[in-house]
């Protein structure tokens, strides 16, 4: 990795913490999520991945750290691992494509984070459609994320490209 690559993925990174620290009153509404998609489908995997593991860690130091922290970083691994291979085999990053995965993601993320932790509630299926009201409110979330932050990132990332 270069200079330009780590300091892209610690900026990222510090967006995706002050954008769920800041949004942490609504319930599984972040920024995070669409900027992994995003760094992962135009940047790569292991950007992503970098952002995810960074920002959750960093994050959960002020909202609370738990067991929950390790599978929230793997979930969002995952989707930016997911994210990756769509960028990769998908030249145009459409925002279209990229806005379904977000919505789709949600649910990735919902399920990983509700495997991890559900012994605590003893029933995955209770535990499961439990939290379903919130992976709702994450997809449509990321949706309007999406929406909001693809022109930007995609516009920067694509004018830096030769430097990535």
């Amino acid at each position: 990795m270069n200079t330009y690559k780590l300091t892209l993925i610690s900026l990222l990174a510090a967006v995706c913490v002050i954008g769920r620290i800041t949004f942490q009153f609504l319930p599984n509404i972040q920024p995070v999520t669409a900027i992994i998609i995003i760094s992962g489908a135009m940047v790569g995997v292991l950007p992503a991945i970098c952002i995810a593991i960074i920002s959750t860690y960093i994050t959960n130091l002020f909202l609370g750290m738990g067991i929950w922290t390790i599978w929230q970083m793997i979930a969002w691994a995952i989707i930016g691992i997911l994210a990756g291979v769509i960028g990769k085999y998908n030249s145009k990053n459409t925002m279209i494509l990229l806005t379904i995965f977000a919505f789709i993601s949600a649910f990735i993320y919902g399920l990983i984070v509700n495997l991890g932790t559900f012994t605590f509630a003893g029933n995955f299926v209770a535990y499961y459609l439990a939290g379903i009201s919130f992976d709702i409110a994450h997809a449509v979330g990321n949706v309007i994320f999406m929406i909001l932050l693809f022109p930007v990132l995609g516009r920067i990332f694509q004018y830096t490209k030769h430097l990535l």
